[in-house]
């Protein structure tokens, strides 16, 4: 088992610290709304179905502009790509700031917080794209965790919007992205695993099962952890009756355990393999879905949550060892499909919850519908993995080692003989 040292030793660290910073606070950027969300609901009176709109809004648009911000990254470069959109994001807080103004302002808002939301394929495929396939696994994860976003925006938006009214957020908010962009600016460099390609070539996983088959784990994984961060400080907040920052400071417990978890979810997915992992952590996200339905206590609710999200983020790791593997030339594509389906899941998650709660009373539907679902993709993952293991990924989901005659070259790229 390779140590830390040795896989580092066998990329580029620098770039893949610049990779996780920047997705790290794009993701914070992107789920502000989430966390200000009992402001922003107080503020303006709405209903429950109107927060999880407001909520769900800016997941939406991102996972809308993730695909063609990978598209993008394939023709400038993926460093080039990613100080673009910091360079947009910035524009976007300075609107906010200065003209928020109403809730139909803050919905317009949450469009322009998903461009911070269209980072994810561009972040994971900037940061692994110096190491080897043995070592992406755990590249992608730490790159992935930049997704303890969540924990920065809960746990520093609500006392700031406390102190200095919400809308002063979004302009804390675009002073601090510049830290991002000089860190991407001096110490990223761009992977030497971009290969020449035709756009039909880049946008190939499209047309593959495969794909899809990702992209439907990923519903669970993802869809679940960027829908349940959003909608969290509002559930604490109405479910439980406790203050807006406390609210928040749950959300930060469950949400750092599924951004730490993420990279174990990668360590462990090259070592044991990526379908092995996921198998395990689909079984434990059915539980702690079926165990919320019963409305617990507080402390119990949190634990739970910790462990939801702990079993959610090991996922989105684990899952995402498997990509470079599947698709090794067109990963930022690729990855950014993916990353858009799980997150308009994620968009699903906060309304079926919000209107959930307006017309039962509780929240318990949407967790025993989350837990059936999880059910059936954990059965197709079976099905599917008889399929994959020799073809482009050994038993379990680890790394294939098999001769180069086993395979197809098909357009520059190389893919499984029975794709």
């Amino acid at each position: 088992m390779a140590s830390f040292k040795t896989v580092m030793k066998s990329g580029h660290p620098p770039t893949l610290f610049a990779a996780f910073l920047y997705f790290d606070f794009c993701f914070a950027i992107w789920v502000l709304n989430g966390a200000m969300g009992p402001f922003i609901t107080e503020t303006y009176g709405l209903t429950p179905a109107q927060t999880g709109f407001m909520i769900s809004l800016p997941i939406l648009a991102g996972a809308i502009m993730r695909f063609p911000l990978g598209i993008l990254a394939q023709y400038i470069g993926r460093k080039n790509a990613a100080l673009t959109e910091m360079g947009v994001i910035v524009l976007a807080m300075a609107y906010g700031f200065f003209f928020v103004s109403s809730y139909n302002d803050v919905l317009a808002m949450g469009v322009l917080l998903g461009i911070a939301g269209a980072s994810f394929g561009v972040a994971l495929s900037l940061g692994s794209g110096w190491f080897p396939p043995e070592h992406k696994g755990l590249a992608m994860g730490i790159a992935g965790a930049g997704n303890s976003g969540t924990v920065l925006a809960v746990l520093f938006a609500p006392p700031l919007a406390q102190a200095y009214g919400w809308q002063a957020v979004y302009g804390f908010a675009g002073l601090v992205m510049i830290i991002p962009i000089l860190v991407m600016i001096f110490l990223a460099k761009e992977p030497p695993d971009c290969h020449g390609q035709t756009f039909k070539e880049h946008v190939s996983c499209l047309f593959t099962k495969d794909g899809w088959s990702f992209s439907l784990i990923y519903i669970i994984t993802f869809g679940g952890f960027i829908g349940l961060s959003n909608f969290l400080p509002t559930f604490f907040y109405e479910q439980f009756a406790v203050t807006k920052v406390e609210a928040g400071r749950l959300t930060m417990l469950a949400a750092l355990m599924g951004s730490g978890i993420r990279i174990l979810g990668g360590y462990f997915a090259d070592r044991m393999g990526g379908i092995l992992v996921l198998s395990l952590v689909l079984l434990a996200a059915i539980g702690s879905f079926l165990a919320l339905t019963a409305t617990p206590s507080l402390a119990v609710t949190t634990l739970l949550f910790m462990l939801c999200f702990a079993a959610l983020g090991a996922g989105n790791g684990a899952l995402f060892q498997l990509v470079p593997l599947r698709w090794p030339t067109n990963t930022a594509v690729a990855g950014s499909m993916i990353g858009e389906v799980g997150a308009l899941s994620g968009a699903i998650l906060p309304n079926v919850m919000g209107f959930s709660k307006q017309y039962t009373g509780g929240f318990a539907t949407g967790f025993v519908a989350y837990a059936l679902f999880t059910g059936l993709v954990l059965g197709c993952l079976f099905l599917w993995q008889r399929k994959w293991v020799g073809a482009w990924v050994g038993p379990r989901g680890k790394v294939l080692d098999q001769p180069a005659e086993a395979q197809v070259q098909a357009g520059g790229r190389m893919e499984p003989a029975n794709a």
